[in-house]
């Protein structure tokens, strides 16, 4: 019984971190009110649009969902050093990882003045972006 139990254990983990949710064809995630190369004076709001999947609480497991991660003046996803692990492990809660686990939409951000760069990432209910990922353009804004 214990090995059973140990055995999935393993497989539950390994599924459960492995990067295998898989995202429907066409899938998009996008800024509403945000392009590249625009303005804005602190704090501003970002809204998140989706198309082709639902948006579902981290933790709910339902086929074609997941929830929105900003990415904020980092490498796009695929070209930083931790991409790697982040999509095996998920996405790490840092300053330039923003977690919107509860199912949320939209952030008033107060980033300071200058320039940058923002992505939106989804993730599933581990917060693991999906295969194959589903992520916006990085665009670059500047704050006044």
């Amino acid at each position: 019984m214990k090995k059973l139990v140990a055995a999935l254990a393993i497989m539950l983990s390994s599924q459960a971190f492995a990067g295998d949710t898989p995202s429907p064809d066409g899938a998009m995630v996008y800024f509403i009110n945000l392009s590249d190369g625009d303005s804005v004076e602190a704090p501003f709001v970002v809204n998140f649009g989706l198309s082709g999947m639902g948006v579902a609480p981290a933790g709910t497991e339902k086929e074609n969902t997941g929830h929105h991660h900003i990415f904020i003046n980092r490498p796009p996803l695929g070209e930083g050093a931790e991409d790697a692990e982040l999509m095996e492990n998920g996405v790490p809660t840092d300053d330039n990882h923003k977690h919107f686990g509860g199912g949320q939409t939209e952030v008033t951000l107060d980033l300071p003045a200058g320039t940058h760069t923002l992505q939106l990432v989804l993730g599933d209910e581990f917060h693991v972006p999906h295969n194959p990922p589903v992520v916006s353009e990085v665009i670059t804004i500047t704050v006044k």
